[in-house]
């Protein structure tokens, strides 16, 4: 690896001495002193062990040795140059690129809205999305896949800084035909003999169902763990259990929604990003986008 590194900053001049034959026309086109470029051949030549030139006066001609060297070193460099040119094409202030992940409940109508809207002001940012539950995003976060997250429990964790931003109101989900069914209001507690659909442990919601029924005084009974928040609002149609859940994008018949009065059913939604990681320019505009949204995050229901 050392040997690699050290080599690195001489495949280019190693190209272009190879391309013209000639170390001074190659000194020329690299703006480098011509004794400088013949030292730093001749110091690669001595790192690989191998002649790469044979000389002829002030020409040159690739060895075999040379030509093995020359295809691989012209990718490389080829590549180099692609990387260089997406990373700065990421970091472009019109029209760079944002590593988004969001909750799967925030992607019907919060997330496009809220691109929607930052793209008024930033029509070339693109996103590249991520659509997961919360600790799948956080993990991405810490490996530098992501440069931002919407996620709920806003996380305090080390490593990760986080920022509260809006709050939205957990509804007890009941099938139409159920005993609760003609109420508008109940304390969770009411529900403690029913049958729970709820998320896998691991996600958000799940840990928040779990500690409102603590709080209410009983641990739910689950007869199903799911990914995905509406599929539990379609069993819950189909009168496999209640669950606690977020209001749904557009109303789903076959159940009844009801506000939830004690505990406090409520979870609390937060964008996370990675401490000390530097923002490129559209990253930072759309971090500062998000937190001007705080208190007006989600849709009117």
């Amino acid at each position: 690896m050392a040997v690699t590194t050290a080599l690195a900053p001489r495949l280019a001049w190693f190209a272009a001495v190879a391309r013209h034959e000639h170390v001074t026309r190659a000194a020329q086109e690299l703006g480098v002193p011509q004794p400088t470029l013949s030292r730093a051949i001749a110091r690669l030549e001595a790192e690989l062990g191998v002649s790469l030139f044979a000389r002829h006066g002030r020409a040159l001609t690739l060895t075999p040795a040379g030509r093995t060297f020359l295809a691989p070193v012209e990718r490389a460099l080829v590549e180099v140059g692609r990387a260089a040119e997406s990373v700065r094409a990421d970091a472009d202030p019109a029209a760079g690129k944002v590593a988004f992940g969001f909750l799967h409940t925030l992607g019907s109508e919060t997330v496009p809205g809220l691109i929607r809207a930052f793209r008024v002001d930033h029509p070339g940012v693109r996103f590249s999305l991520v659509q997961n539950y919360g600790e799948a995003m956080l993990e991405r976060l810490r490996a530098g896949e992501l440069d931002l997250c919407l996620t709920s429990p806003v996380p305090e964790v080390p490593g990760l800084v986080a920022r509260r931003l809006d709050e939205q109101r957990l509804r007890l989900v009941v099938p139409e035909d159920h005993r609760l069914a003609g109420r508008k209001r109940i304390r969770l507690a009411e529900a403690a003999e029913e049958t729970f659909v709820t998320l896998e442990p691991g996600y958000g919601l799940r840990r928040i169902t779990d500690d409102l029924c603590a709080e209410a005084g009983f641990t739910p009974k689950v007869a199903f763990e799911g990914e995905e928040a509406e599929t539990l609002r379609g069993l819950v149609a189909a009168g496999l259990g209640v669950a606690l859940l977020p209001p749904p994008a557009v109303a789903r018949p076959g159940v009844v929604e009801l506000t939830v009065t004690a505990p406090r059913a409520v979870r609390e939604i937060g964008v996370a990003w990675l401490d000390g990681h530097p923002d490129t320019p559209p990253v930072a505009a759309f971090k500062k986008f998000l937190l001007s949204r705080r208190g007006n995050l989600l849709p009117e229901p």
